[in-house]
């Protein structure tokens, strides 16, 4: 089913000069919106991202009301350079650089996220959000596909929203005191890094990173409250020991990525993924031994939780 959005304004001959100046600046075309899943995600079509953006400030105003909504957002035949893909991220918020791997030659905000044919890990090849072990996570990250294999290399997105909201009052209760300790050097994820940092790690490739933030967090434009704990980085509570906490967290982490929860994105050469790391978490799933996987990954700075 095919939905499309369409602005509603009021009518321009009734504006003042310069508000009508404005209106008319900020105006776009319809976009269509294809939701993926009844939880999370939606492809956009009939956007040519190298092309629209610059000239139609209001179309960059659509398409983060559509992240907004649907927590990952979702573009296909999108073939961008390094540049233009730079271009398109700075108009949602400011790139920066990632912890453990260079970027690449004049684009240092932009890392290669790949398998070789030979290879058998997938880097971040576990449910997470991206680096919630910084004081500061990122607000999103956005992924483009250079090169995918002929099957498999698909990518799982959960609703944090909706794991949360699925939880009793009392177990909501019981979160609301608590933070949880998020750490680099959870050995499930750390592992998933360690080709990339074989080939291409920077000089903060060694470094742990460890942050505390709350169990739960409410999302600063939308409001709402989201549970931002992941399997790949919360290692305990604060004030727990890893052994008390481990229970809690471990139920936590099961629910939270619930199918109900979920959606599943098939990628081609030249799709984008752009979604909310502060409400959603996402899986790349390591099904296609044998075979090359190369995406190019910006992130977007964000905020400290609270």
């Amino acid at each position: 089913m095919m939905l499309s959005t369409t602005r509603v304004f009021p009518s321009i001959s009734r504006l003042a000069p310069v508000q009508r100046c404005i209106l008319q600046h900020l105006s776009t075309r319809n976009i269509s919106i294809h939701r993926l899943s009844g939880s999370i995600g939606a492809e956009i079509h009939d956007v040519d991202l190298a092309q629209d953006l610059p000239e139609n400030p209001g179309l960059v105003r659509e398409l983060r009301e559509s992240l907004l909504e649907h927590k990952v957002i979702f573009f296909r035949n999108q073939n961008l350079e390094p540049d233009s893909f730079l271009n398109f991220a700075s108009h949602f918020g400011k790139p920066i650089e990632y912890p453990f791997v260079r970027g690449l030659d004049n684009f240092p905000a932009i890392i290669q996220v790949f398998k070789q044919e030979h290879e058998t890990v997938n880097f971040g090849g576990v449910w997470h959000s991206d680096t919630s072990y910084f004081d500061q996570p990122p607000m999103g990250s956005i992924l483009l596909a250079k090169d995918i294999p002929p099957y498999g290399g698909d990518t799982l997105f959960a609703n944090q929203y909706a794991a949360y909201e699925a939880l009793s009052d009392g177990l909501k209760h019981t979160l609301s005191t608590l933070n949880g300790v998020n750490t680099s050097a959870k050995a499930d994820v750390s592992k998933t890094r360690e080709d990339r940092v074989r080939d291409s790690g920077n000089a903060n490739a060694n470094t742990n990173y460890e942050a505390i933030h709350p169990v739960v967090r409410t999302h600063p434009e939308t409001g709402r409250k989201a549970l931002y704990v992941n399997t790949a980085h919360t290692a305990r509570f604060e004030g727990w020991t890893e052994d008390e906490s481990a229970p809690l967290l471990q139920y936590l982490f099961t629910h939270q990525v619930k199918p109900e929860f979920t959606c599943r994105f098939r990628w081609d050469v030249g799709s984008i993924a752009f979604w909310d790391n502060r409400c959603a978490q996402h899986y790349p799933v390591n099904d296609y031994h044998g075979f090359r996987r190369r995406m190019l990954r910006i992130t977007l700075a964000g905020d400290k939780p609270v």
